[in-house]
């Protein structure tokens, strides 16, 4: 059984980093200096800001050989779930912007993305391919509710008939089963839903804005009800934290109906590391030292090691222990199969106001 951490009146309340680290990119830092007055007050809850952006181009390409994608959208830069492993976080600084606090609280909306995608898949030089959403930071956070950026992005996929596979944690999704199924009934759509551990309480300290495990397993139940195959995903893996439970978050996600299954360990790259590392400290300071033991095993003695074919699955003989019990746990539920491919081939630019119509 986990044990839970001690509440301590100095965190953030509602957030999981416990600093704003400074921007790697600027020229000053600034460092907190203790002036003798004692402070015995809790901190303010610390509110949300989003920022609108303007998108000029919204499909972004990769050619990373880890991934199975060569393309994704990103409706929100940062993100309010607040997950404190999240490896986008060192993305905020190329906005200026802390990986810390401000990763989780100051948040750029691109509202004119589906505007802005319609224009790229009408170029007569586009080729579909999957996109991917979800990769960088979560298209179903708190704010989509209000936004509704994502929403109108399926609505244009699927006018084009455009093939797209989703990653999330927000129960928020099932506001778009209606156009997920119709998608899925045409082989366009597949989604897979990140659940990290079943006890509450590690989910809210480790991902505090995030829907509760339980949350998590239904919307599971209802995509799949609507025909949407669903990918569990057990990502990340925190070793001498979460990993106990490998097995048996394989087996509540197969019975809500997921239909195959993936899992990444913990990865800690650039600003990441730091903000884990200060975390562990804060709520778990018992297992902190064990925890971070087992990251450097994982990643050559290193809190993160960037090399591709190693730094989602580890290296090392608890890595391979990991995948073993993966592989058993899948083979066992039959999560381990491979979801056939999204269709291309029903894409097509759909008739804009002014055109004329084909002759037949």
């Amino acid at each position: 059984m986990s044990e839970h951490p001690v509440q301590k009146s100095h965190r953030t309340p509602g957030r999981a980093a416990t600093s704003n680290p400074d921007v790697r990119f600027d020229r000053f830092t600034a460092q907190a200096i203790d002036d003798g007055w004692a402070r015995d007050d809790e901190l303010p809850v610390l509110r949300t800001e989003v920022s609108d952006e303007t998108a000029r181009k919204v499909i972004t390409s990769n050619t990373s050989p880890d991934l199975s994608f060569d393309r994704s959208i990103n409706p929100y830069r940062g993100c309010e779930h607040g997950c404190i492993y999240c490896f986008a976080r060192p993305s905020h600084a190329f906005l200026g912007l802390s990986p810390g606090l401000d990763f989780e609280t100051k948040l750029i909306a691109r509202p004119n993305a589906a505007e802005r995608l319609r224009a790229e898949l009408s170029n007569p030089r586009y080729k579909p391919a999957t996109i991917a959403l979800g990769t960088n930071t979560d298209p179903y956070q708190p704010i989509e509710k209000d936004r509704k950026i994502m929403r109108e992005i399926l609505k244009t996929l699927r006018d084009f008939n455009h093939p797209v596979a989703i990653v999330t944690k927000g129960t928020l999704i099932e506001r778009d089963v209606d156009i997920l199924s119709e998608m899925a009934a045409k082989g366009l759509v597949r989604v897979g839903i990140s659940v990290t551990t079943l006890d509450n309480k590690t989910s809210r300290a480790m991902e505090p804005r995030v829907p509760l495990p339980a949350a998590r397993l239904r919307t599971i139940r209802k995509l799949t009800d609507a025909g949407i195959p669903i990918r569990a995903m057990v990502s990340p893996v925190v070793p001498a934290l979460t990993d106990h439970e490998l097995e048996a978050i394989l087996t509540a996600c197969a019975e809500a109906g997921a239909v195959a299954a993936s899992s990444i360990v913990l990865r800690l790259p650039r600003e990441v590391a730091t903000l884990f590392r200060d975390w562990l400290d804060e709520y778990y300071p018992d297992r902190a030292a064990r925890v971070m033991g087992r990251v450097r095993e994982l990643h050559g003695g290193k809190d993160y090691d960037p090399e591709f074919g190693k730094r989602m699955t580890g290296q090392g003989e608890w890595a391979a222990m990991i995948r073993q019990r993966f592989k058993l746990a899948t083979r066992k539920l039959r999560l381990d199969r491979s979801l056939p491919p999204l269709r291309t081939d029903l894409f097509a630019v759909p008739p804009q106001p002014g055109d004329q119509l084909a002759l037949f």
